[in-house]
Formats: structure tokens, C-alpha cells, sequence
């Protein structure tokens, strides 16, 4: 079973949110809360496996719930609730360690496999919403910056399949672009995962960004 969190101001979101989930057999939302103080008071006491987490909310916000949250021994995943509007944010809530992004206009099959992935263990990296935050907010290194002594740790093949996941490949379609099978792109994402010391997907991509590895645009 998958219990939900909902964090998000709005009361109506909420009751949305909480109607199409509980539609599922394999998930059960076991609270809500209106602030990220409140999300983070309630996911310790509750211990949910994933958290729907409004970026915007009064008096602390998602992004700064998720990095208390996220400190935990035991953290639960987080899946960020945005809008286009507010690009800047998500930018921040991927440094934060948020495992998925997701609009809240998104379609109800959309939330429900969202949540699934999150619970997985997957990150959540929806290929058209990743583009336009990179190309728009993420900046290119300083002139005479290198890439982190990391990054040398990694092979030719690693390398080649941390760039396809930055630009939002899912697995089987990294496959199928180094003709690989899946279980073999899955085993280099673990591997680059523990040779960069990253906690997920998520990490990854604003590491190969941040390093110069792809850049905005490419």
C-alpha cells in the first residue's frame, strides 16, 4: 500500500488530489496539511511513502520542507506539485532532493502513475517540463570552471548514458539509442548514481548541467 501525503494550501486541491488517489487499491492518503510546516510535522508522525508537496505555501514553503524532510534517517519521497509559471522554484526543488515533478493540472492517470514511479524509488523527470527548466534557468559554468574531479570516475559509456538521461531519456529509450537492453542502461544509471554519490535521477541531471557535461539547448 502507498500512503499519500497532500500538502498544499488550497483546500480544494486537496480534496482532489485525496478523491482520485483513493480511487486506488494500492493507495491510501493518511493526511493532509495546508503549510510546509505543518507537511513536515504530520510526514514524521505518519510516515508516508510519498508526499505530494505544493512548491508555494504560507509561512514555509515546499522547497524548504522538503530539505527539513529529506534530513530525516528515513525520508519519505517527495513529489512537487508546480505550475509553469513558477520554473524558478522547481529549479530549487530539484537541489532540494524532490524525487518527481508534477503541474497540477496534470491529468488524474498522469498523478496516479506519478505517484507509483515516486513510490518506486524512480525519479519523475517528465521530458517536456525538465526541457524548458534546464534551457531556461539553469546557466552554463564560469568561464575556466571544470568539471568535478567526479565526473573522471565515470567511462566513456557512463558518460554517454548520464548526457541521455539529462535530456530526459527514460531507460528504454536510452536503450534503444546505445543499443543496450534496459537492465543494462539500469545497471550504469546505478553505477553513476554511486560514483557521483547522488541520490537519485533528479540529482544527476542538475549535476551534468551544473558541470558543464550538457549544456542548456544541446
Amino acid at each position: 500500500m502507498i500512503r499519500v501525503l497532500i500538502a498544499d494550501d488550497q483546500t480544494l486541491v486537496r480534496a482532489g488530489f485525496r478523491a482520485i488517489l483513493e480511487t486506488q487499491a494500492d493507495m491510501e492518503v493518511v493526511g493532509e496539511a495546508q503549510d510546509g510546516e505543518e507537511a513536515v510535522e504530520l510526514a514524521r508522525q505518519l510516515r508516508p511513502g510519498v508526499v505530494l508537496m505544493d512548491i508555494r505555501m504560507p509561512d514555509l514553503d515546499g522547497i524548504e520542507a522538503t530539505r527539513r524532510l529529506l534530513q530525516d534517517a528515513d525520508p519519505p519521497r517527495v513529489l512537487m506539485l508546480t505550475t509553469f509559471g513558477l520554473d524558478e522554484y522547481l529549479y530549487e526543488a530539484m537541489k532540494a532532493g524532490a524525487g518527481g515533478f508534477l503541474l497540477k493540472d496534470a491529468p488524474r492517470d498522469q498523478l496516479i502513475a506519478a505517484v507509483r514511479t515516486v513510490s518506486s524509488g524512480d525519479a519523475l523527470l517528465a521530458p517536456d517540463l525538465l526541457r524548458r527548466l534546464l534551457e531556461d534557468y539553469i546557466s552554463r559554468p564560469s568561464p575556466g570552471a571544470r568539471p568535478p574531479a567526479e565526473l573522471d570516475e565515470l567511462t566513456e559509456r557512463e558518460r554517454e548514458v548520464l548526457t541521455l538521461v539529462a535530456q530526459g531519456l527514460a531507460n528504454a529509450e536510452i536503450a534503444a539509442s546505445i543499443f543496450v537492453s534496459e537492465a543494462t542502461v539500469r545497471t550504469h544509471v546505478t553505477h553513476i548514481l554511486a560514483k557521483l554519490g547522488l541520490r537519485d535521477r533528479v540529482q544527476a541531471v542538475v549535476l551534468a548541467y551544473e558541470t558543464g557535461l550538457v549544456r542548456p539547448g544541446a
